[in-house]
């Protein structure tokens, strides 16, 4: 069984893995979702949510974390773009329980129509670049506060607002044209 590096005391190591454990309960779909949009399909981005666990328990911070959540989203977007880079030669192909979970109890014009909307949402945010396309997934999805973000990205919070700002204009104008 694999064991975690404690970190300075035995009680701090305690308390760090209780609150890492809840952290990740409470923001597995947000986690799952953003690395969902980050590599492309939603098996891969499984296996990333537990590779991020992984990651954060076996080498926990040596300083004390000011924002868990942060860390662990910076975690994240780390784990999801290693493994988009070597998955890049494989293809993006949407799982059957992926169509279910976008069936609704309404009736079947509605639904055809709401999954031409999220395709068309989708299929604009894959053109945003990168670097815009993880700062809207961290607020959208991952629902970090802008402080947050900057944290997690190590980007200068002015520089995040305006990724968020070009990334929100490009699909406004995307989904509006289709």
């Amino acid at each position: 069984m694999m064991t975690r590096a404690a970190p300075a005391s035995e009680a701090n190591a305690d308390d760090f893995g209780t609150r890492l454990e809840a952290l990740f309960q409470a923001a597995h779909g947000e986690l799952l979702g953003t690395l969902y949009y980050l590599v492309g399909n939603l098996e891969d981005a499984r296996d990333a949510v537990q590779e991020t666990f992984l990651k954060c328990w076996r080498n926990p911070p040596l300083e004390e974390i000011v924002d868990l959540k942060a860390w662990v989203f910076r975690v994240a977007l780390n784990t999801g773009r290693d493994l988009r880079r070597t998955a890049w030669n494989r293809r993006k192909q949407p799982l059957a329980e992926e169509a279910a979970m976008l069936a609704t109890a309404t009736g079947p014009d509605v639904a055809l129509l709401q999954e031409e909307q999220l395709d068309s949402l989708r299929r604009a945010l894959l053109r945003l670049r990168p670097e815009e396309q993880e700062v809207f997934l961290l607020r959208q999805n991952g629902g970090l506060s802008y402080e947050q973000i900057a944290a997690a990205t190590a980007l200068p919070l002015g520089t995040v607002k305006t990724r968020m700002r070009a990334a929100i204009q490009q699909l406004r104008t995307a989904v509006g044209q289709e």
